[in-house]
């Protein structure tokens, strides 16, 4: 029974059919099973169910009374604490109860998030942190796990060659964000698909619904087995603009490990390298012209979707490249833009412009490309990729004539 729910979420429905083609996959899923379990035993337990008791905003005593078969909050402390092991009955209980999968509570991939580092709102609690966690290390199970079933090994650092811990002023920076352009042949056009970009850099982007207050995530993940992994996760609720800016942003620090000059504080000069990287200087004057006494709204709107970036960061860019002065980009803040920060002035929507391409397409195309190989069953990717298994089936075999 364990074996038929493990990679099935406690709110999940199947259906008859899916039920028995489940069925006629448990070999295959005892096989996965089998090969995960010295994984498995190196992980901490305890762990993966504190967080998923945090994230859930319950106490000990709390999950002990919504748990069946019941169970007492001194064994919870003892489960949290890796002294005992929940029976399979119990296991399952505790994955209701708390709204996870089993493969998030077993899970034979990640053993720590490290260096994590927020993209959050000032309110973001400990639980949506918790809660963010935990969302993010059941998505990176199935990533890694889907490269081990590739026999995938991770690429070798591609910014090592590019990579400073100084930095001089903030001309310099604007010059290594071209570096960085020059090496990687990208040209001075503006960059279709950031996700893309990263991805094909050898980085793991992955999109999730993460708590309202939380936009994003990067942090550095330690493996049960094999070698640490670094990962950016972004908010799908996100909009395009600001993804875009935070994706260029977490280069910045893979690129600029340490200023190297008290006079550059770090997060500024992320954030100089992120919008010199998205929108740089000699495209912008081409674009804008040199030395503006002044700048249309509309003008600002037509830039900011040129470059695919907010109007506030395309406004900073703007008085940094020295088109619009200091002064004017002050009383621009002050007036007409004083709300841009908070509220983005004519959004790009859901599908539009950099919106349609601007999404993480590794993990989908290493899912289907298993499958295709047949090293993973109908049913292991309908999980992986949250699809009904209909539709992966549907998928496998193209549109059938009526």
């Amino acid at each position: 029974m364990l074996i038929f729910l493990r990679h099935f979420k406690p709110h999940m429905s199947i259906s008859v059919d899916d039920a028995k083609t489940l069925c006629l996959n448990i070999q295959e899923e005892m096989a996965f099973i089998n090969h995960n379990n010295n994984r498995r035993e190196r992980i901490m337990f305890g762990q993966r169910l504190r967080l998923a008791r945090k994230r859930a905003g319950l106490s000990m005593q709390a999950l002990a009374e919504r748990v069946t078969p019941s169970v007492s909050a001194q064994a919870i402390s003892k489960y949290e604490a890796d002294k005992m092991m929940p029976s399979s009955s119990v296991l399952v209980g505790l994955g209701k109860a708390l709204g996870v999968s089993l493969d998030f509570l077993l899970g034979g991939q990640v053993e720590a998030l490290e260096s994590v580092e927020w993209r959050k709102n000032s309110t973001a609690s400990a639980q949506d942190r918790a809660m963010a966690e935990s969302i993010v290390i059941e998505k990176l199970e199935d990533y890694l796990a889907i490269e081990d079933i590739l026999d995938m090994h991770p690429a070798e650092d591609p910014f090592a060659a590019l990579r400073v811990e100084m930095v001089a002023d903030e001309e310099a920076i604007d010059a290594k964000a071209r570096d960085v352009r020059r090496e990687w042949q990208l040209g001075i056009d503006p960059i279709p698909s950031m996700t893309a970009l990263l991805e094909d850099k050898g980085l793991k982007v992955i999109e999730a619904d993460l708590p309202e207050r939380i936009n994003g995530l990067a942090c550095h993940v330690e493996r049960a087995e094999g070698a640490p992994t670094e990962v950016i996760v972004v908010s799908r609720h996100t909009n395009v603009e600001r993804k875009r800016f935070n994706l260029a942003h977490e280069l910045a620090h893979r690129i600029i490990t340490e200023t190297g000059n008290a006079a550059l504080k770090k997060e500024p000069s992320m954030h100089r390298f992120a919008g010199a990287f998205l929108i740089p200087r000699e495209h912008l004057e081409e674009e804008a012209g040199r030395n503006r006494h002044g700048m249309t709204w509309i003008e600002i709107m037509r830039l900011k979707r040129t470059y695919g970036v907010s109007a506030a960061a395309m406004l900073v860019r703007l008085g940094q490249v020295g088109i619009l002065s200091k002064s004017a980009v002050e009383y621009a803040f002050k007036t007409y833009a004083r709300s841009w920060r908070r509220e983005e002035p004519e959004p790009i929507g859901p599908g539009e412009g950099f919106a349609a391409f601007e999404k993480p397409q590794r993990f989908e195309r290493l899912v289907w490309r298993a499958l295709g190989e047949e090293m993973i069953s109908p049913v292991r990717a309908a999980q992986m990729l949250g699809l009904p298994l209909s539709v992966v089936e549907r998928d496998i075999r193209g549109p059938r004539d009526q």
